[in-house]
């Protein structure tokens, strides 16, 4: 897996830092890590978590063209 460029991006145009948005989600700032570095892909319980928290629809964590269209244009 590749760095989730385009969760960086909605969370930092909300000018939010990687601990806010782990604790909006009930996760652990490592956790959340891991995911924007494209380490650990979420359960869909944490992805919608993060995604209530970011505002934008869950299911793109799991929907692989678009999340590399969207990480190579970011």
């Amino acid at each position: 897996m590749s760095k989730r460029n385009w969760l960086i991006k909605i969370r930092t145009d909300k000018n939010m830092t990687q601990e806010q948005v782990a604790i909006q989600s009930d996760i652990e700032r490592a956790y959340y890590t891991q995911i924007e570095l494209g380490v650990r892909r979420p359960s869909v319980s944490v992805a919608k978590r993060i995604a209530s928290a970011l505002d934008f629809d869950w299911t793109v964590f799991f929907d692989n063209k678009c999340s590399e269209s969207e990480q190579n244009s970011a």
